[in-house]
């Protein structure tokens, strides 16, 4: 590309010194030669007016006098009737200008100078357009260079952005280079990279999101089956198995609202539903977990409270909360539900050392954990709230109290506490 636009500009500036310079060159001559012609007829003119006047005063001419009128590098010749010629100078040889001019008493003024003298002078005038038509091509040929590489290198960068882009790598540049076309592909090689990006960090997000959502109940299922592998009653089976069925509708519920997020954030499929059930169900999940770490969870508070939420998003929450407390707190754990204005409250608590106070600011950024955890399970689990158009808040740090507030939908029948279990 280099070469094609240097040889373009090249080529323009061929043809236009060509056509003014041969143009201007045709008018220098005529322009030199009639100057000097003129030169010639006003020397032949003034020396005939010497001679007249001399004629009528009745004074001597000779060649030195008239030797004073005529220039050095010409030849001068008067024909007076009756005289012998005067003659001034040396005469050329070759091509000459030549003047001749006829006096009142009959006299002729002849003048004559070498054409050498035009061509030097045409000479001197062809040098001088040569210098300036050499000077226009170099300086055209340093021009065509700075253009090309203004052309060409952001090309070559535009290039190399694509394929970079295209191997993986959509950090945009926001560079620019001034020239309006160029920009715009710039801005459009931008904009994809920071569309790449975005969809890449979703999917990280959504795998990320999908192994710490799905590690848990995958564990929990994977006990019940192993009760049910070493257990020989009938009933404990079917009981067992029921759990399991149950555990792997919330599986399904989970991947499905995974991947209705990862479509878009915003849409919700929040409906009125009864709380005791999703807490319940919490509870009997989790119960072997902690049975096996030596620690108990509990529930207490209101009964009989209707919400408005996505179940399965509401029970996430909850097994992030109660899996929280598993893996970061102490001792029991409790779950309360109460009211407060028009919301339902679901607290999750326990007897650890609680939140540090450095992170209870951040403790719902992703990758922000006060222990070698991920960070994603609180920070997922706040985004599942908001989606329903609710809340989870840290209350307290010391110890912990989680609060995951949603809105109530009131019963006609009033709610009654139900004991600690």
């Amino acid at each position: 590309m280099r070469r094609r636009l240097i040889n373009s500009t090249l080529a323009v500036v061929l043809v236009v010194i060509a056509v003014f310079g041969v143009s201007l060159v045709l008018v220098e001559s005529r322009t030199i030669s009639s100057s000097a012609q003129e030169s010639v007829d006003s020397e032949a003119l003034r020396l005939i007016s010497v001679v007249d006047s001399r004629l009528l005063g009745d004074e001597r001419i000779t060649a030195g006098v008239l030797a004073e009128q005529v220039d050095s590098n010409r030849y001068a010749r008067v024909d007076i009737p009756g005289r012998d010629p005067i003659e001034v100078g040396e005469r050329p040889e070759g091509d000459v200008i030549r003047s001749s001019t006829t006096g009142e008493q009959g006299e002729r003024v002849t003048v004559e100078e070498s054409g050498s003298a035009v061509t030097r002078e045409l000479g001197r005038t062809l040098l001088i357009i040569g210098a300036v038509a050499l000077l226009a091509i170099v300086s055209a040929v340093l021009l065509a260079v700075r253009q090309a590489n203004r052309l060409a290198s952001p090309l070559t960068d535009l290039a190399e952005t694509a394929e970079r882009l295209g191997s993986g790598d959509p950090r945009p540049r926001h560079k620019r280079y001034g020239v309006p076309e160029l920009d715009r592909v710039a801005d459009v090689l931008d904009s994809s990279a920071e569309r790449i990006a975005r969809m890449l960090t979703a999917e990280r997000r959504l795998a990320a999101d999908a192994s710490h959502q799905l590690r848990t109940p995958l564990t929990a299922l994977s006990m019940r089956i192993e009760e049910i592998s070493v257990t020989e009653d009938l009933e404990t089976v079917k009981e067992e198995a029921h759990i399991a069925l149950t555990q792997v509708e919330r599986l399904t519920d989970v991947v499905e609202r995974l991947l209705t997020n990862s479509r878009d954030p915003r849409t919700g499929s929040a409906v009125v539903f009864d709380l005791d059930e999703v807490v319940k169900q919490q509870i009997e999940e989790w119960r072997p977990a902690y049975r096996s770490a030596g620690r108990a969870v509990v529930c207490s508070g209101k009964h009989g409270l209707r919400a408005v939420g996505t179940p399965g998003a509401v029970a996430q929450v909850l097994a992030a909360l109660i899996e929280n407390s598993l893996m970061h707190g102490g001792g029991t754990v409790a779950l309360r539900t109460r009211v407060t204005g028009n919301q339902v409250v679901i607290e999750v608590t326990d007897e650890g050392p609680g939140v540090p106070a450095d992170l209870g600011a951040r403790i719902f950024e992703r990758t922000i954990s006060g222990r070698n955890s991920t960070g994603i399970g609180l920070a997922v689990a706040r985004d599942l709230a908001e989606a329903d158009g609710g809340r989870l808040e840290l209350l307290q740090q010391q110890p912990p109290v989680f609060a995951l507030f949603l809105s109530r939908v009131a019963r006609k029948r009033k709610d009654e506490d139900r004991p600690v279990r």
